[in-house]
């Protein structure tokens, strides 16, 4: 059986993302838990939380399901809209400041 979860719109850059998200992939659920509590970047805990959600939504659908049982089948990072902003600069002009966003995918399986 498969839980999925999802977040959408994350201020945080996806080549960001991604090098937290890369190490992830295959490991047991508790494992990735456990080397994101230890990961000193900023989208470990984005990814933690949607990590605990699809926990949440498997033990949702079946109750018996154990957090050993569960590992990590796919998790993908996509590129969201990127927040177009202006700073004023010197002489009268404006610089544009490029904020990216990220949708990122988890999707816990618990057969092998």
């Amino acid at each position: 059986m498969e839980s999925k979860a999802t977040v959408r719109f994350l201020l945080v850059s996806p080549q960001k993302v991604r090098l937290v998200a890369n190490e992830l992939r295959g490991f047991s659920y508790s494992e990735a838990v456990d080397m994101l509590r230890f990961t000193p970047r900023k989208a470990a805990g984005f990814l933690e939380k949607l990590l605990k959600s699809a926990r949440a939504n498997a033990q949702q659908a079946n109750e018996a399901l154990k957090d050993e049982d569960l590992y990590v089948k796919k998790l993908y990072v996509d590129a969201g809209p990127t927040l177009k902003r202006w700073r004023a600069r010197a002489r009268g002009r404006g610089m544009r400041i490029l904020k990216p966003t990220s949708h990122i995918t988890v999707v816990l399986s618990d057969d092998k």
